[in-house]
């Protein structure tokens, strides 16, 4: 007869062990979750940033368009007052050169007339 050896444990070295290996315990134990956002919250704070910087996006848009009619009114503006300021040379010239015209040696060496009988119809 050969006797087999059945390799079992004593009592002590088996308390050894975790607790967790007896009998009606669960093996698997679940750890602490860690307190922080959860998917639903983190898909609204990703859709309140998104509205943020869309936001952001339409306030530099409407500033930049605001800009740019101010620009084009004042560039209308400045053309008006270049327009106006070529007028008012040209009459400038005109009124300067009919008062050199009067002033002149030849004009002041002219006789006057005074005109005698006005013709009527």
């Amino acid at each position: 007869m050969v006797q087999e050896k059945n390799m079992t444990y004593g009592k002590q070295i088996s308390t050894n062990k975790t607790s967790a290996y007896q009998r009606n315990h669960n093996v698997v134990t679940v750890g602490v979750m860690k307190t922080g956002l959860g998917p639903v919250s983190n898909l609204i704070a990703v859709l309140l940033i998104i509205c943020l910087l869309g936001l952001l996006y339409l306030t530099q848009v409407t500033k930049t368009n605001t800009l740019g009619y101010t620009i084009n009114n004042l560039t209308t503006q400045q053309q008006q007052l270049k327009e106006q300021y070529a007028s008012l040379q040209v009459q400038a010239s005109r009124q300067q050169g009919l008062d050199k015209i009067q002033n002149s040696s030849v004009a002041t060496a002219m006789p006057t007339v005074i005109p005698t009988a006005t013709v009527t119809n």
